[in-house]
C-alpha cells in the first residue's frame, strides 16, 4: 500500500507561504467547507475526483477525524493511505458538525439536488476561485507572502 507523508514535502515545497496565506483567508472568510476542502486536499494529494467523492466515515472514527486515512483510489483501484494534519483534522471536524453530515454521507454534499456530492468541475472552480483569492490576500494586507507566512506561524489558528 502506497503512503504519503505530506508534512515533508510541504515543509521543503516552495509554495507554503501560499498555503498559509490562503488558509488565513479562508479562516478569515468563515469558509468553513472551502477550508476544509483546501486542507484534506493539500494533506491527502488525492484527485479531484476521489476528494470529492469521500465520505465522512473514509475519514473519521467515530465521531472524531482521523489522523490517518485509506482511499481506494477511482482511476487506479490502489489503497492510498495519507496523513490528515491537526490543522486539516479541525476543519474537517468544524465542517461536519457545521453541515450536520453523519458517517454515511459524502464529506462535501452537492448544492445541487441532481448530484451527490460536490462535482469535479464544480471542484476546479473552487480551485481557480482560491488563486485569486490568494494574489487578493497579499494585496489586502500590504506584505509579502513570505513576511504573511513568517506571520501565521506565530500565529496560533
Amino acid at each position: 500500500m502506497a503512503y504519503r507523508s505530506n508534512t515533508n514535502t510541504l515543509s521543503r515545497d516552495r509554495r507554503v507561504p501560499q498555503v498559509w496565506a490562503l488558509r488565513v483567508r479562508l479562516q478569515m472568510e468563515g469558509r468553513v467547507r472551502e477550508l476544509a476542502l483546501f486542507n484534506l486536499g493539500i494533506d491527502s494529494k488525492l484527485r479531484g475526483c476521489d476528494l470529492v467523492g469521500l465520505k465522512v466515515r473514509d475519514v473519521c472514527h467515530g465521531d472524531q477525524v482521523a489522523a490517518r486515512a485509506i482511499v481506494v483510489q477511482h482511476k487506479t483501484q490502489r489503497p492510498v493511505q495519507f496523513e490528515i494534519t491537526p490543522a486539516a483534522r479541525d476543519a474537517v471536524q468544524a465542517w461536519i458538525k457545521l453541515a450536520g453530515l453523519k458517517p454515511e454521507d459524502f464529506l462535501f454534499p452537492s448544492r445541487l439536488h441532481d448530484s451527490p456530492h460536490l462535482g469535479t468541475r464544480q471542484y476546479a472552480r473552487i480551485l481557480g476561485h482560491w488563486h485569486s483569492k490568494l494574489e487578493s490576500t497579499v494585496r489586502y494586507i500590504g506584505i509579502e507572502v513570505d513576511d504573511a507566512l513568517e506571520i501565521s506561524e506565530q500565529t496560533e489558528i
